[in-house]
């Protein structure tokens, strides 16, 4: 099953208990498919970039959650029910693109040997790097140049 971040933005004034609420509706409906929640995470109120208009008004905050799980791929469809819920402003599915999970992290071939050749030599070339630069003398060349002309 691959591993997904849903991400609610409930308008500012949901009081907690409905957050939990809607929280474990979400939480129950993936259970309910064989999912699993894994995590949840609340960034509390954050400022928006631009007011989010709604039938009650224009909001310019909202509280941030996020909610990562392994569920079944249908999942997007089945959370479609998320947009007749009026404590949110928006939700977003994200779906998490070259993770190993389940058998396939467990026989993922990864060496010492392959990490190894990420370290601090792969990426920079310390050969050729000289230990003092001296730019003085280049520049003191450059300005004799300029006072004889």
């Amino acid at each position: 099953m691959p591993l997904y971040d849903c991400m609610l933005l409930l308008k500012p004034h949901v009081r907690k208990e409905s957050l939990m609420e809607l929280v474990a509706r979400v939480g129950k409906h993936v259970y309910g498919r064989n999912g699993v929640l894994t995590d949840i995470t609340s960034f509390g109120t954050v400022q928006l970039g631009y007011g989010i208009k709604k039938l009650d008004g224009r909001y310019y905050q909202g509280q941030l959650m996020q909610m990562t799980m392994m569920s079944t791929p249908n999942i997007n469809k089945e959370l479609q029910y998320l947009n007749k819920e009026d404590r949110l402003l928006r939700w977003l599915l994200v779906k998490h693109r070259g993770m190993k999970n389940g058998k396939e992290a467990r026989y993922a071939e990864t060496s010492e040997a392959d990490l190894k050749k990420y370290g601090p030599s792969a990426i920079y070339d310390f050969e050729g790097i000289e230990e003092e630069d001296n730019d003085e003398e280049e520049y003191d060349s450059e300005d004799a140049e300029r006072k004889e002309h």
